[in-house]
């Protein structure tokens, strides 16, 4: 199987299954000399973990993750970093009833036709559980951020029909629910439509917005890499995201020129722009200002009501799926969403250092002293 290799410089490779003996990742690429232990990965895999509140999964999984490899004395070594997660609460029985019948939603069908076989339990790589992984790795890379001034910061901006107040925004109530909102009476509002749909035996969707600020200017390639088209492939590629769009996204398509553009000033000897429609991001590269964007799920497509399907004949069935699943992916997805925004920009910011040669003469000199 291709596809299990995201990056260029900063480089992740994730192994495993939702119902294998478990799920890591190996970290290609990491400076030496980042302070690193486990508790630096942990804190973003316990966000990620199920069974922390009714609105996800009762799988009991502590998520505990093991370094491998490429730390010694608590600082990366610059060689290969190695992590796993190993399962222990999966149960393979609960999918028995399903390995013949394509799941509406899912990727039980293509899987099948790409490849001949298929896994199953759960949904094997196509599961949400691959995400751990890149949570490990995201972890590294935010941490690496950390030391550069930049910050990650992604929060739930709606549930359904509810959306968060810019008015009544909190960076610190994201984390005091279990729906990352960072609006406290949306919270609320959310948790009453999300009780609604679980009696209804149905699940719902929502968007994920990520803040990235301390950036320098020109990270990205203005080709085929642009820091936005590179976002867009690292966030689009978590299996429930349907759509993605940075600034104004596709509202700028109902503006006019005079609205969309951002005027540049000069603010104390430092070029800034008044608005920022743009997001952060022009011709690809990053502008100085924060960038922002945001990602739409779909609604858990594993729902308790009866569903019309076919089975690996073509012969039509009808299916109800059981066992443990997120009447909503969103909350959990909010550290994805973070992490993978990290892992992609520290990779460009890594490849930008060779952008120039006054760039590469300074690293010269600096390695030099």
């Amino acid at each position: 199987m291709a596809g299990s290799i995201f990056g260029t410089l900063f480089r992740m490779t994730t192994w495993g299954e939702t119902h294998g003996k478990g799920v890591g990742v190996v970290v290609d690429g990491c400076p030496a000399g980042l302070s690193l232990c486990k508790e630096d990965v942990q804190k973003y895999l316990n966000r990620r973990k199920p069974g922390q509140s009714k609105y996800t999964t009762k799988r009991k999984e502590d998520d505990q993750v093991e370094i491998l490899s490429g730390v010694f004395e608590g600082k990366t070594t610059g060689t290969p970093i190695s992590m796993a997660v190993f399962n222990k609460d999966q149960h393979s029985k609960d999918y028995s009833a399903i390995k013949d019948v394509y799941r509406p939603g899912h990727a039980d069908y293509t899987f099948d036709k790409k490849y001949g076989f298929r896994d199953y339990r759960g949904g094997g790589r196509s599961s949400g559980r691959e995400t751990t992984a890149r949570v490990a790795a995201g972890a590294v890379a935010a941490k690496a951020l950390e030391e550069l001034g930049i910050e990650i910061f992604a929060y739930t901006k709606a549930i359904g029909p509810v959306q968060i107040d810019s008015s009544r925004f909190s960076k610190e109530e994201r984390d005091k629910n279990a729906l990352y909102m960072p609006d406290v009476q949306a919270a609320a509002q959310a948790e009453a439509y999300l009780q609604e749909k679980m009696r209804e035996l149905d699940s719902s969707g929502g968007i994920v917005e990520c803040v990235i600020t301390g950036m320098p200017v020109g990270i990205g390639e203005p080709v085929f890499d642009k820091l936005s088209a590179n976002l867009g492939k690292a966030i689009l590629s978590i299996g429930a995201v349907k759509g993605f769009e940075i600034g104004d996204g596709f509202a700028a398509a109902q503006s006019v020129g005079s609205e969309n553009n951002d005027d540049f000033y000069n603010h104390n000897g430092k070029i800034e722009k008044k608005t920022n429609h743009a997001g952060g991001i022009l011709g690809g590269m990053s502008d100085g200002s924060v960038i922002t964007f945001r990602a739409a799920f779909k609604p858990t497509p594993s729902i308790a009501q009866p569903q019309q399907t076919v089975n690996r004949e073509g012969e039509d069935t009808e299916i109800v799926i059981h066992g443990r699943h997120d009447p909503i992916i969103v909350p959990r997805a909010v550290v994805v969403v973070e992490t993978m925004a990290a892992v992609t920009v520290l990779d460009l910011l890594l490849q930008n250092m060779g952008s120039s040669l006054e760039g590469v003469k300074n690293f010269y000199r600096s390695d030099k002293k």
